[in-house]
This record gives structure tokens, sequence and C-alpha cells, in this order.
């Protein structure tokens, strides 16, 4: 327990996991968590005079047991014993051999194949924030730096199992990215510049770091610098396979503020069980495809030749599908070599996984040569960069067995014929029954004994068996060892020989095997950068055949993209909503055209439950699939790059944070309001319902007119219940009404889904509520206090707002002889207010005032 508590007071904020001969028990505060997490006893014991929980579990059930704890948040720390306890008469030398923490693991129970597990690191700076995200799994290692809306938007695409914070900006970082993060919280002199830089530099073996791109990066370097430091911390010194850092570079993907990449669901669903867009267009084969066309969908690109380059290979496969078919058959075959090369580096490869490695790039070869073969250019350019890795396959092939074990202790790994010692003691070992048989023979024509027998006990090794009835025939040299009811056993001293060299060449074995293994081991290592290239190209090609067969599969089409502003969607359809539907129910598809000199805003009216919220969400997922380079769902897709896309769909209460939806509703709008550019695509649905009606219609008027008479001209949707906003078009002249389409009959209201030029007036919420099921009685009442509503509130609501207008405007002004002012007086005095609407009295007080504007000016 001193020994215990020794290790203990050098990991305080870990699970110790400590080895005590067949198992890994944990004491204390640590044994209670342990209990409750992995469902174990939880016993206690005397320790002198005080008495401690205690509760393990055997030392083979680790891979069992660790990933629930690493899961569950928590950090553990692996003491083993450092020396054999039989070569030891004292206590047992024990150490942390692992430390093993959330964002730091390399077991392939707490990994999932098509996610990346990311350590990440924040850097407070005064003017810039950054950010690292390292995967030790695969080697990536990324950084950026700029303001905190940036940095929460990489921290929602990555999502870091794990995140570093110095604890001198613990309070801030709640504060600016809330507190959903498992976060570790280091000491503040880890991130300074010098320790830094220094740490990088001194891993990467450069002088400086300009070679990488980051140079200028203060604050990013500063994050990367920390979670090198981290990893030597938790005992992670083997990391040749990150050979590395790159940065991400804002201006090269296409941006979404967090609220965007939660409201369009791409990889994260907000309801449980929610099918989310990364479900449906996930055809890739292989666990490096998956990882990769998940950062693809986390950062769109806005490089237009990068992108058409993408769809011409998706092109190029869906006219070729025998091809197709060739290429995804060998992806089958290609384990993942990220993490197996990364098992090489970090020295945690078994024999089993070598050859997986080698068959996998033998599963390469026959790729490189059709992608080489193709017409295609692109493709091309991946088939020459591919590596043959010839030496490295042969060496493997040479030397490992291809049924070789998990465990390099379980023996035969090594390849018959690599190695003559290795081979001379296997014979040793393992053709003992021929000299046994001889020996045996031998014996008996020696000493006559007809039924001699020579077998072997854990007692006392090998040994001679003769029955009573000839025990006066055994030889004077042979030493009686035992004595049974009808036999007794001796023992030789060629028999004592022989066994020891036994014994010594299965022990040699092992050794020599581990050896011999090792140093494969250490020569892989000089591949590490050429498998990587291989992974990074095979599982663009993944992705890249995954788009061909989602485009086979769903008759998607291929976008055409070009330099102008236009959004041209002829019959999109809403990738998921698709494959939700019923089968044999087609999804109603609409048109969606958008430009910044005639139809730069559609204010889409209509019911509830008609089908607004999926219209704006569809045109964003076609403008997004087709910048990663996918085909999409549409007949056809003319559009200029987009290079922000600004969603505001739903509401979304943040309640623990203090702030009420409308509050959400309008940090998310101001937010698009201060960032958009005039390549960007504005979705805005129902802003301002979180407040009374009057402040609700003027606040979705006012942002209409902002985005209407910004420099920037946005393409924008904006779908409201606020049937007043159909007004805007008479003054507004790039503003488009649109309704989806209903159909009313007697008794029912069918939803046709179908987006139609002009105004709607009803939102027909009473008959949605009597489709949930509202009571009859609830139903008739609600259309009863409706029409008392609609038939009292007109009259009164126009009064109103001609009241406002005659404050506003200040009616002695027209005292003054002037015309303009004298036109004005009359067209008010003359206003029969019981028949104007309350829209057409703002329509009327905001005409007077560009009247009375274009006067002073």
């Amino acid at each position: 327990m001193k020994q215990y508590n020794q290790i203990k007071t050098k990991y305080p904020d870990a699970m110790l996991l400590f080895r005590v001969g067949d198992f890994y028990e944990t004491f204390g505060a640590d044994a209670v968590k342990a209990s409750a997490i992995l469902g174990i006893v939880l016993t206690s014991r005397n320790n002198g005079s005080e008495r401690s929980e205690l509760a393990g579990f055997p030392h083979h059930s680790l891979n069992t047991y660790l990933p629930k704890l690493v899961k569950a948040g928590q950090r553990v720390a692996i003491c083993d014993q450092l020396e054999d306890p039989k070569q030891t008469k004292t206590i047992v030398k024990r150490g942390v051999t692992e430390l093993v923490t959330p964002g730091v693991a390399l077991n392939d129970d707490i990994l999932h194949a098509k996610t990346n597990n990311f350590l990440g690191a924040v850097s407070f700076g005064k003017t810039f924030t950054g950010v690292a995200f390292l995967d030790v799994s695969t080697g990536e290692f990324l950084t950026a730096q700029g303001n905190n809306e940036y940095i929460d938007k990489l921290l929602q695409n990555f999502l870091p199992s794990e995140l570093l914070v110095s604890k001198k900006h613990k309070k801030q970082f709640a504060e600016t990215f809330g507190t959903d993060f498992h976060t570790y919280f280091q000491e503040d002199w880890i991130y300074q510049e010098d320790y830094a830089k220094e740490t990088l530099t001194g891993h990467f073996k450069t002088n400086s770091l300009k070679g990488f791109g980051v140079a200028h990066l203060n604050e990013g370097v500063l994050a990367s610098g920390a979670v090198l430091h981290y990893l030597g911390e938790t005992q992670h010194n083997q990391l040749q396979h990150i050979t590395a850092l790159t940065r991400i570079a804002e201006d090269e993907y296409v941006w979404m503020d967090r609220f965007t990449i939660r409201n369009l669901e791409l990889y994260n669903a907000n309801a449980s069980n929610a099918v989310t867009l990364l479900d449906v267009i996930d055809k890739t084969i292989s666990a490096m495809g998956g990882r990769m066309l998940k950062r693809w969908l986390a950062l769109p690109l806005k490089n237009s030749d990068r992108i058409i380059e993408r769809h011409e290979v998706v092109k190029f496969l869906l006219e070729n599908p025998p091809l197709l078919q060739k290429i995804q058959h060998q992806i089958k075959q290609i384990a993942d070599l990220e993490r197996l090369i990364s098992k090489v580096a970090t020295g945690r490869i078994s024999p089993r996984e070598v050859v997986q490695l080698k068959n996998s790039l033998e599963a390469v070869i026959p790729v490189k040569s059709i992608a080489l073969q193709a017409s295609d250019e692109a493709l091309k350019v991946i088939g020459d960069k591919l590596h043959d890795c010839e030496l490295l396959r042969g060496k493997i092939k040479e030397m490992i067995n291809e049924e070789a074990p998990v465990n390099i202790l379980k023996g035969n790994t090594i390849a018959e014929g690599f190695s003559e010692e290795l081979d001379e003691y296997r014979r040793l070992a393992f053709s003992g029954k021929d000299y046994l048989d001889q020996m045996l023979q031998r014996e008996t024509e020696r000493t006559g004994i007809p039924s001699l027998k020579i077998a072997s006990n854990n007692v006392f090794g090998y040994y001679i068996e003769v029955r009573n009835t000839h025990k006066d025939k055994v030889p004077e040299e042979w030493t009686r060892k035992q004595t049974l009811v009808n036999a007794e056993r001796y023992i030789t001293e060629e028999l004592k020989e022989y066994e020891a060299k036994i014994l010594g060449a299965e022990e040699k074995i092992g050794v020599l095997e581990q050896q011999l293994f090792q140093k494969l081991v250490e020569w892989l290592q000089g591949y590490i950068s050429q498998v990587q290239t291989n992974a990074v190209l095979i599982a663009q090609l993944d992705c890249l055949c995954g788009f061909a067969q989602l485009a086979k599969e769903n008759k998607y089409t291929q976008p055409l993209l070009d330099d102008s502003f236009t959004l041209n969607i002829k019959n999109g359809r809403h990738p998921v909503i698709e494959k939700q539907l019923p089968i044999g129910e087609p999804y109603i598809a609409n048109d969606v055209y958008l430009d910044r000199e005639q139809q730069q805003i559609i204010m889409i009216t209509g019911p509830n439950m008609s089908g607004k919220s999926a219209i704006l969400r569809q045109t964003a997922l076609i403008v997004l699939l087709a910048q990663i380079g996918s085909f999409v769902p549409a007949d056809e897709v003319a559009m200029g790059l987009v290079d922000k896309i600004f969603t505001r769909v739903g509401a979304s209460d943040n309640i623990s944070m203090g702030e009420s939806t409308f509050m959400v509703e309008m940090n998310e709008t101001a937010s698009i309001l201060n960032n958009m550019s005039e390549r960007s695509l504005v979705l805005l649905d129902e802003i301002g319902r979180g407040t009374s009606t009057y402040d609700g219609i003027s606040i979705a008027w006012a942002i209409s007119e902002y985005l209407h008479e910004h420099p920037a001209k946005a393409k924008t949707l904006f779908a409201t219940h606020y049937h007043e906003l159909n007004e805007m078009t008479n003054t507004f002249n790039r503003i488009r009404n649109f309704n989806v389409a209903v159909k009313e009959t007697k008794d029912n209201v069918l939803f046709l889904r179908k987006l139609v030029a002009g105004g709607s007036e009803h939102s027909f919420g009473i008959h949605v509520a009597k489709m949930a099921g509202m009571p009859q009685q609830v139903i008739k009442r609600a259309n009863k206090i409706l029409k008392q509503l609609e038939k009292s509130h007109a009259g009164e609501q126009t009064k109103e707002t001609i009241a406002r207008l005659e404050d506003e405007m200040q009616l002695s002004i027209f005292n003054l002889d002037d015309p303009l002012l004298m036109e004005i007086k009359e067209e008010i005095l003359h206003t029969d207010i019981d028949t104007l609407t309350p829209v057409e009295a703002l329509m009327k007080l905001n005409e007077i005032k560009r009247m009375l504007v274009k006067k002073t000016k």
C-alpha cells in the first residue's frame, strides 16, 4: 500500500489500475468509482489501522474493462509490474506504463472505426483564440486560430473526446464554449511560446515551423504544443506517425456556424434515433473513407476546380460500373491502414495485424493499376501517387506466418525457413515424440521389459514407468522417483538432459520470436509516410466511389458550378426525408431560384406541417452536397459557389445558460446579419415567433428589409407564419412571395407540399391540432374564438397603427406650405381607417417616410 500511495500521488486525478499478481486492483475512492462503472464487486480490507475499499478484475480482462472506464470519462493510469516476481526477493518494482484518457486511446475497443478520436487544446490570446486537434490513433494533427465564433464552429465540427485548457482560463472557457466538453486543465507554463515551439520542433526534428505553414499562428502553435506535451505526460513517447502539423485554412472552406451545423443535422441528430445526413450519404466501405467523408462534410470546399475534379471522378465511375465494382471490391480487402501504421509507430501492433497490413497493401496494387489505366485525369493522379510498398510486403511475407496469432507470446509467429537458429530450436522442441519413441524402443530391447512407458507430469517432468511385475529387470543406473500401487516411476540421466533441452528450446523460441518480431516492427517504421499516403488516397477514392454509389441508388445528378451568384434548383429533394418516407410514397420535389438581381429573397408562407422547413433545409443540403464533391438530389442544379451557409431553423431553448427560445433565436439571427457576404446563402425559418405577434412581425419585417437593402444582397429563403410579410413584395423589388400549396375540401385540408408563386393567407393551426388528436371540444372552441378575434381585432389594430403614424409624423409640420407635405396630409386625412389592414397602414407609413427622407435630402 505504501508503494501504491507513492504512485497514486503522481497521478492524483487518474484512476490507478494497480497490477497485483494476476489482477488489476483499485483502492479507496477509485475502487468505489470502478465498482459503479464496471459493475464489479466492491470489498474492503484492513491495511494496518486503516480500512480500504477494494475492487479488481483479472489482468487478461483489461481490454474488456478499460474501454468502459474511458467511455465513462475516466483518466486511467495502468500500473504494471516492471520485473519478474521470481527474480526478486523484495517487493516487485511497479510503475505507470500508460495513461489512457478519453482523448488518448489506441485500444480498438475504445475507438470507433469511422470516427476520429481527437484530443483537442484551446489557447486564449489577446486577439485570437487557437485550437489544435490530434488523433493519436491515426497521426492526424491539425491547428487553426481565429475569433471565438470560428473556434466554436471547429469544436462542433471535430468534437474532441477530450479538451485541454490552461487552468488560468477555466472560467473563460466555460463562458465562451459551454460545459459540454470533457475538459482537462493544465498548468499555465505549458502555454508559453518558447516551450510550445521547442516541443513541436523537437518532435518534428526541424529548426522552425515555417515548413508547415503555421509559424504565424501564435495561439494555434501554443495549443499544438500543449497537445504534444500532454502525450508525453501520458507516457506516449513513440509518435513517429505524427509527421506533420496541418493548418485548417479558414478561407478554403464554406463557413457554417455552430447553429447551422446543428440545425442541418449533418452528423449529429437533435432528437434521439433521428437520421443524419451522414447516415444517408455514407456509402464508404473502409474506416478511413468513413472518417474522411465526415471531414469533407464538416469542411465543404470553396475551390471550384477541386470540386469539379471530384464531380468528374464521380461521373467517370458512374459511367463505368464494372470499374466501380472492381475498385469497391478491392477496398473491401483493405483494413484500416492509418490505424495499423500508427500501431507500428507506437510499437503496439500484433503479428496478426502485421499480416493484415501486408494483405491490405497487396489489395492496393490492383487499385493502383485500375486508376492508372482510367481516362479520368484525377484518378490517374491517385494511381500515380499510390505506393506499391513492394519491399515491405515481401519482407512480411518472408518473415511472418499467414496464420500468425494475435499475441506474440502464443508462438508460431515467425515463418519457417526465416531463421536457422529458430528452426533448430523448433526441431528440438517439437520433434521430441520421435526421439522418445526411439528411446523407448531401445530401452525395451536392452532391459527386456515389454510394457515400458515414457510420460511426463508437472511434478517430476519426464519419467519411465515400469509395472510391478517387471521391476526386478530395472537397470541400476535408473533412479526411482515415485511408487504407485501397480507400478514404479524412474528417471534417467538421458531423460533429464532431454527434458532440459526441450524446456530450454521452448523458452529460447519465445525469446527469439519476440526479438525477430521487434526488429521487423522497427524496420516497418521506415514505411510510415508511404503507408499514410496510401491511406489518404484510398480514403479519397472510397469517398468518391461512395458518392457514385449514392448517385446510382438515389438518382442524384451532377451539379453545374459557375462564377455567377445564381442558385437554380430544378425538382430538388431533401436527401434524408426522401429516404424516410413509406415505401411507394414519392417525395414532392420543388424548384428554387435565387439571384442578386431579380429574386434575392423568397418569402415562403404556408400552413403548419406543409413542408416549409423541409424546403429550406433541402436547399442548404443540396448546396452542401454539391460543394463536397457529391452529386445532388435534384433533376438539375446550376449554381455559383456559396462561401457561407447560415440557417436559423426551429426553436431551441438554452435554458441551462439562462437564455430563452427568443434570446437564442435573436443571437443566431444577429450572427447571420453581422457575418453574411455576397456569396452567402441565408435560410430563416419562423423568425420572431418567440415573442408577441406585433413584435414578431416588426422584427421579421425589419430583418427582411435589412437583408434586401444590405450591399451583400445575400440569397435568402425566409419561411414565415406572418402572412402580413407578403405585403413586402409591393415595396421591395427583389422580394418574391411563394407559398406551399394546400387543397381545402369540405372537412379536410390536403398538404400538397408544392412551392408555388404567391402568398398564403391561412396557417391551418387548428386543423393541425385536430390531426394531432386534440379533443373535439377544444377544436370547436378554438374555431369560435378565432372568428371572434378576427372580427374584433382588425379595426382596433388599424386604428392603433394610424394613431402611431400620426404621432410619428407629428402632423403639425403640415402647416408648412409645401405641395408634397400637403399631398401627404390629404392622403392621411382621406384614409378610411375602418377598411385599412394593419399591414397596409404600416406600408403607408413606410411610403410616407421614404417621401419625406427624399424631400429632406
